[in-house]
């Protein structure tokens, strides 16, 4: 780990070199700081404990205390066995497609509201650093979808929102490092009473949540968000959530949806920026739907945007997350990793890696596998055991529909109005920042938006 430690590579870069280094291997072990990992390699293996055998690999290995550190160790991601069962099964609702389709209205609001400001400044040509630009329409999106209220960040940017979300979820101000410490040393963490989110940041949330619900429940109002779905649970003979729970769940959508969702947009339009062919197809599609529409589809219109789904799809086969973790709960036995190797048993409380990454990257499963191609997605080149930027199983990602759907609606109110073009600034090829823990370009997703 020292490499990623003294930031010399990227985490994700660094973990790829060791997937390479054992191509014949369907997993190997290595050291994460003083604890043992198994990596998986092989696809098939993946699905076996990701998914038939997910009863012994059911949790993830937390980075925080849960009374010390409310926000990142009471919510959804860092939960265990019957409790983040419970927690799935009140949350998952929220994604269904009755519930999407409702959201999708508030979304849209939101993106147009996005795409009008940004055509209006860009009509000369303007350069952006879009990790800014799209972090602001990711949280306004949250805002609105998941707490209840409007903000328009571009407009006025430096509404509280924004600001506490930007504070907090800045990854190359030693959140990285804490993450990589908090999943290793939790005992020194807690000893030390270490926090990866101020408690000013948890009393400012608590009080978002606090203010939404008592509202609501005074005059009656109902809206069509997350907040909403976990109001209904108090309803419940067992009391449903408490507010402090509420606002845990309600945080860790805005942590993962804020975050990853704005790495993800910059790589995408990056991607379209900088290939022609791909954005000349994508606009062709666009048009379509435009006129046909009057520009205003419809929930299904925009999710059967095929090369759309294409483009966003190989977006994420090529910038997906370096790793994600499973403990074995109960005693496994894992096959032998080559023909000339022993069965290897994992016991409880072990870890074990996949490398999304890595895996994604891997020319055994993608022909050409660092050029940027969408196609892929439309000819049945890709199978769904070797792309997994998600995770896998019962534990992948709840918000994997929303996330898409966000990202769709805003590329096409986005394109439509505006050209993107690589500006002097624009890194080709990407090079990865190697002082983030999660995957982010090393000097910024610079691009030039021009309006149509």
């Amino acid at each position: 780990m020292a490499p990623i430690i003294f930031q010399r590579i990227s985490i994700a870069e660094e973990l790829q070199r060791l997937y390479n280094r054992y191509s014949g291997a369907k997993y190997f072990g290595f050291y994460n700081f003083g604890m043992p990992v198994i990596v998986l390699r092989d696809p098939e293996l993946l699905n076996t404990i990701g998914v038939k055998n997910f009863d012994q690999f059911c949790d993830r290995r937390g980075v925080a205390d849960e009374d010390l550190d409310p926000l990142m160790g009471g919510n959804l991601f860092s939960l265990h066995g019957d409790r983040w069962r419970d927690m799935r099964s009140v949350l998952s609702p929220a994604f269904t497609t009755s519930k999407m389709r409702t959201m999708f209205t508030l979304m849209c609001d939101c993106t147009v509201n996005f795409a009008d400001y940004i055509a209006m400044e860009s009509k000369g040509g303007k350069v952006y650093e879009v990790k800014d630009i799209f972090r602001r329409y990711t949280t306004d999106i949250l805002a609105t979808c998941c707490y209840g209220f409007s903000v328009d960040s571009m407009r006025n940017p430096n509404n509280d929102f924004y600001r506490f979300g930007e504070r907090s979820l800045n990854f190359l101000s030693g959140l990285s490092i804490k993450f990589l410490m908090g999943k290793n040393f939790a005992t020194l963490f807690k000893l030390l009473g270490v926090r990866f989110f101020s408690d000013e940041a948890h009393k400012y949330f608590l009080r978002i949540v606090t203010e939404t619900v008592r509202m609501r429940e005074e005059k009656g109002i109902h809206r069509p968000d997350m907040i909403q779905l976990m109001m209904e649970t108090r309803d419940k003979d067992d009391g449903g959530l408490s507010i402090e729970e509420m606002t845990n769940q309600a945080f860790v959508f805005f942590f993962g949806g804020v975050q990853t969702t704005t790495n993800f947009l910059c790589f995408a339009a990056h991607e379209i920026a900088v290939n022609p062919e791909v954005k000349a197809k994508l606009r062709a599609e666009i048009e379509e739907l435009g006129r046909k529409t009057n520009g205003n589809p419809s929930y299904e219109d925009i999710r059967d945007m095929r090369y759309m789904d294409a483009v966003l799809h190989e977006s994420l086969r090529l910038y997906s997350l370096g790793f994600m973790d499973r403990i074995c709960v109960k005693e496994f036995q894992l096959p032998p990793a080559t023909p000339d190797s022993k069965p290897v048993t994992i016991k409880p409380g072990r870890v074990v890696w996949f490398l999304p990454y890595s895996l994604q990257r891997d020319s055994a499963h993608f022909p050409d596998p660092t050029k940027f191609k969408p196609e892929r997605f439309l000819n049945g080149e890709v199978s769904q055991s070797t792309y997994v930027p998600f995770g896998v199983g019962p534990r992948s990602c709840i918000g994997k529909r929303f996330a898409l759907m966000e990202s769709k609606v805003l590329m096409f109110h986005l394109l439509r109005r505006c050209d993107l073009e690589p500006s002097a600034d624009t890194t080709v090829p990407m090079k990865l920042n190697r002082k983030s823990f999660v995957l982010a370009a090393e000097n910024g997703f610079w691009l030039n938006f021009r309006t149509r």
